[in-house]
C-alpha cells in the first residue's frame, strides 16, 4: 500500500497511470462508435492532469505564505475564469455582459464565501488560505453552472417570445413589465440543478468536500455538518448570481427608449 500522507493514502504516477485506463477505455469507444469527441477527449484530460498538478504546486505556496493579498488575488482568478466560461455557454447573450457577470459573481461569491469562513466557521485568521480558497471555490464553481443556465434561459425565451414582448411595448409595459416571464422562466431554470442537488446529496451521492474528509479520516458526523454549511453556501450562491447576473442583463435586449431589440436589428 502507497505510502499515507495526513491520514489520506497517497496516489503516486502508477495509480495515475492505471487509473488513466478508464479513459483510454472512454476513448476507445468513443472512436469505435464515431462519436468525433475523441480529440477533444484527450485534450480535457491532459488538461486535467496539468491543471490540477498545477494548482496542487499552487496552493502548496499559497497556503505557506497565508498572505490576505495572495489569496484575494486567486479568488479574482477564479471569478474572471469562471464569468468567461460562463459567457461561452451563453450564445445567446448580448455582447458587453463581462462587466456585469463579473460584478454579480464577485459580490455574491466573495460575501459568501467569507461569511462561512469567519462567521459560520470561525477561521482566524479571515483570510487563511486552507479555508477561504476551496470554499471560494466551491461557491464560484457551483454557482457558475446555475448563471450560466439563467443566463442562456432569459435570451433564449426573450427572442422566443418576441412578437408578445413587441406587442406589451407597444402598449405601453416597460421594458421589466414585458421580459418579466423570461426573467421569471430563467431564474426558475437557474435553481433546477441546485434544488435536485440538495434532495439527492446524501442517498444518492456523498458530495466531495464529505468524501474528502471522511477520506483523510474525520468521524463522519464531524464532515456531516461541514458538507450541510457548504450546500447552504452553494445554493444561496446559485440564487444570489443567478438572480444578480439576470437582472444585470436583460435589459440589454432593449434600446434605452424600451424598444425591444430583434435578431435582425441588433448591433
Amino acid at each position: 500500500m502507497t505510502e499515507a500522507v495526513g491520514g489520506v493514502v497517497a496516489i503516486g504516477w502508477p495509480q495515475l497511470a492505471l487509473a488513466s485506463a478508464f479513459i483510454i477505455v472512454t476513448g476507445g469507444i468513443t472512436l469505435l462508435l464515431h462519436l468525433g469527441v475523441a480529440k477533444d477527449l484527450a485534450i480535457a484530460t491532459l488538461r486535467t492532469y496539468v491543471q490540477l498538478l498545477a494548482l496542487g504546486f499552487v496552493l502548496r505556496w499559497v497556503f505557506r505564505s497565508d498572505a490576505p493579498l495572495v489569496v484575494l488575488a486567486i479568488l479574482g482568478v477564479m471569478l474572471v475564469a469562471a464569468t468567461r466560461i460562463i459567457l461561452k455557454r451563453s450564445p445567446d447573450a448580448p455582447p458587453g455582459l463581462f462587466g456585469s457577470t463579473l460584478l454579480s459573481m464577485a459580490i455574491v461569491g466573495i460575501t459568501i464565501t467569507f461569511a462561512v469562513t469567519g462567521l459560520v466557521v470561525g477561521v482566524d485568521p479571515w483570510w487563511r488560505a486552507q479555508y477561504v480558497i476551496p470554499i471560494g471555490g466551491m461557491v464560484i464553481g457551483n454557482s457558475m453552472s446555475g448563471i450560466a443556465l439563467a443566463l442562456e434561459r432569459v435570451f433564449a425565451d426573450l427572442d422566443a417570445r418576441s412578437g408578445e414582448i413587441l406587442a406589451l411595448t407597444a402598449l405601453g409595459a416597460t421594458p421589466w413589465e414585458a421580459a418579466h416571464p423570461s426573467v421569471r422562466t430563467a431564474l426558475r431554470t437557474g435553481l433546477i440543478p441546485g434544488i435536485n442537488t440538495l434532495a439527492a446529496v446524501g442517498i444518492v451521492f456523498i458530495p466531495g468536500m464529505m468524501a474528502g474528509q471522511v477520506l483523510a479520516g474525520v468521524d463522519p458526523l464531524v464532515a456531516a455538518p461541514y458538507q450541510i454549511v457548504v450546500m447552504m453556501m452553494v445554493a444561496t450562491a446559485d440564487v444570489l448570481g443567478s438572480t444578480g447576473a439576470v437582472l444585470l442583463s436583460y435589459r440589454r435586449r432593449f434600446t434605452p427608449d424600451g424598444i425591444f431589440l430583434e435578431k435582425g436589428h441588433r448591433g
